[in-house]
């Protein structure tokens, strides 16, 4: 397969990070031609980062079989899709003073590194549309998981008056139209989730009303038994944090607490992430050290790309989509 980028970085990455982007893609490239399946994980600001211009289409191509994500990135996805020209980018925001940190706030404008995520605009669309199908599970005794809840708001279509980027560009669009499987641990750690508990507060919704972490751990191991058949399933994990260390502890589980000894080890592991393990900087475990909680076997293929995933991850889609 020919392409510019894919062109590009064959030629150029040869060595140290960018040698690892390549052996990475590769690996990923194998892995799906023979058969696997693979998840990707989402730390970070990934969705502010718009990466959803490349993992749409890796969701629409069916390079991706399951995600799991943070709250925030579970939002901040449909927040960029309906209110993306309100957003401030700050170029110089490592120069701002604590006066100009705190101007932004009085002007309804929540810092993300060198983007504003607009409040009114984008946490307020959203809250009209998620209260009302949170209430009406509410009042039916119903409940679901968070990005359920996501996924009826996007295809009820409530939320296309406010479109103001190419759908195209929306990674929880075609995830809702594919009806790819999603995690999102510790879904309370997100403006939506924040919104959730004030309801609850003022007891107009009921905390049982969407479901936790873990019936996502427990639904996720029905679905990798059902999928770890044949080459497995892989693991491409963007940056660090609950949205990777959740799930992959799904295989641990299995085989030491229920004593499920025909479960295999993730078949691939790509980690991309500027963090080191040292000092508490960084909550995960580096490959290898894996090998010894049970969750990769010895001959895992094992990458990490020690680099910015807003600068990685797009390449590495651009590779295996052809670019």
């Amino acid at each position: 397969m020919a392409s510019p980028i894919r062109d590009f970085i064959l030629h150029h990455y040869r060595h140290f990070n960018s040698a690892a982007l390549v052996d990475a893609a590769k690996g990923y490239e194998t892995h799906l031609a023979e058969g696997g399946k693979m998840m990707i994980t989402l730390a970070g600001a990934m969705s502010t980062a718009e990466l959803g211009i490349s993992l749409a289409e890796m969701i629409r191509h069916d390079k991706v079989a399951i995600i799991s994500c943070t709250g925030a990135n579970l939002e901040e996805d449909l927040m960029n899709l309906v209110a993306h020209s309100h957003y401030k980018r700050v170029p110089n925001y490592r120069d701002l003073s604590p006066k100009e940190e705190w101007d932004l706030l009085e002007h309804g404008f929540n810092r993300v590194t060198d983007t504003c995520i607009p409040e009114e605009e984008a946490f307020r669309r959203l809250q009209k549309h998620i209260f009302e199908l949170w209430k009406e599970a509410d009042d039916k005794g119903e409940r679901y998981l968070p990005h359920e809840y996501m996924y009826k708001m996007l295809r009820s279509g409530v939320l296309e008056q406010y479109y103001e980027i190419d759908p195209k560009h929306s990674w929880m669009l075609a995830a809702a139209e594919k009806n790819l499987p999603i995690i999102c641990p510790g879904w309370e750690d997100s403006t939506m989730g924040n919104i959730f508990a004030s309801y609850c507060i003022k007891n107009e919704l009921k905390p049982t009303t969407v479901k936790g972490g873990i019936e996502y751990m427990v639904w996720l191991s029905d679905w990798y038994r059902a999928n770890s058949g044949g080459k497995g399933v892989g693991f491409f994990q963007i940056g660090g944090g609950i949205a990777g260390d959740f799930p992959i502890c799904v295989v641990p589980m299995m085989y030491q607490d229920l004593g499920w000894h025909d479960v295999p080890f993730w078949s691939y592991f790509c980690q991309i992430s500027d963090s080191t393990t040292s000092y508490g900087s960084y909550s995960g475990a580096v490959p290898n050290e894996k090998i010894t909680w049970g969750k990769l076997g010895i001959d895992t293929p094992k990458f990490i790309v020690e680099s910015d995933a807003t600068i990685v991850a797009p390449l590495i889609f651009a590779y295996l989509l052809g670019w």
